[in-house]
């Protein structure tokens, strides 16, 4: 069901847009690294992933086009999901995934509500390399790598279809506090309903684009305003979780129905920098996991 309404959104939406003889330019980009590392944490579960988005619209005067089209992020992405253990999976873990991910979103308002929809092609399994990669990056340093056995049980390779449907919904508290509600469909890889708030207090409240992280929910500037001074990003959210190829059958590991975050981050805004730190706890994301996981997010930008 939720499939069928992504698509119906999509193209509902989609039927309605105009071709323009304006030149559509480059308008912002945004990245965000995250890795429980940055918060301390072991190397098991949600362990890394890197997100990037890359914007292109007809112009940028602080706020969403009416018309979806208008403003189109290229997102691209690479996730490692690991067991708890790089050595041996324990019975009843989750089993090593490399994931790697590329698509098309759009940005725009209606009837006072942002929209973010789009889809994303999902590449899955050795394909990807990123067991490699992971290994080879955690001997250059030191670190336990992944070993033989968990790269040779890891998910099997398999590409999916992922599209996703936002909607959220600005109130200002203040100047420099708003409040964000918002609800979020998704099908393919996962195929989830998540519905949650974001809390934005601070200089930078306002004005630019920012764009939610897939793993943490954390929402990294895509389009940055001129503007100086300190953000404080707060948020929480709960899914109710239809499925997910993550945990395939065949390795005995059933998803959790439900599935939660919290969220906190601050960033720092100059003329010639932008620093954003963020942590998220985590919850529980199949059966069997004992406890939920802190993850870090950064971005360090420097403008010349």
């Amino acid at each position: 069901m939720i499939r069928h309404l992504i698509a119906a959104c999509l193209a509902l939406l989609f039927a309605s847009q105009d071709s323009s003889a304006q030149s559509r330019e480059y308008i912002g980009y945004g990245r965000l690294l995250t890795n429980d590392f940055l918060a301390l944490d072991d190397d098991r579960w949600r362990t890394g992933s890197f997100n990037s988005s890359r914007i292109w619209g007809y112009g940028w005067d602080g706020e969403l086009p009416q018309q979806p089209g208008d403003i189109l992020e290229l997102r691209l992405g690479a996730q490692i999901i690991a067991p708890d253990s790089l050595v041996k999976r324990a019975p009843g873990d989750r089993p090593y995934a490399g994931v790697i991910t590329a698509g098309l979103h759009t940005h725009f308002m209606r009837w006072g509500t942002d929209f973010a929809m789009g889809a994303d092609l999902v590449a899955i399994g050795p394909q990807t390399r990123l067991d490699r990669l992971q290994k080879a990056f955690h001997d250059a340093i030191g670190i336990r790598a992944p070993s033989k056995r968990i790269r040779a049980n890891q998910i099997d390779d398999a590409f999916y279809l992922d599209v996703v449907v936002e909607a959220a919904h600005d109130i200002a508290l203040s100047d420099v506090v708003t409040m964000r509600p918002f609800v979020e469909l998704r099908s393919g890889v996962e195929t989830m309903a998540r519905v949650g708030v974001d809390m934005t207090i601070g200089d930078l409240a306002n004005g630019g684009l920012r764009v939610r992280d897939t793993v943490s929910g954390q929402r990294y500037t895509a389009i940055r305003t001129n503007e100086r001074g300190f953000a404080f990003l707060l948020g929480a959210d709960i899914a109710t979780v239809a499925s997910s190829e993550y945990f395939p059958a065949s390795y005995g590991v059933a998803v959790s129905d439900t599935r939660y975050r919290y969220r906190g981050g601050i960033q720092w805004q100059t003329n010639p920098a932008t620093i954003f730190y963020g942590v998220t706890y985590l919850g529980e994301e199949f059966e069997g996991q004992q406890e939920g996981q802190f993850v870090g997010s950064i971005r360090v930008d420097l403008h010349f």
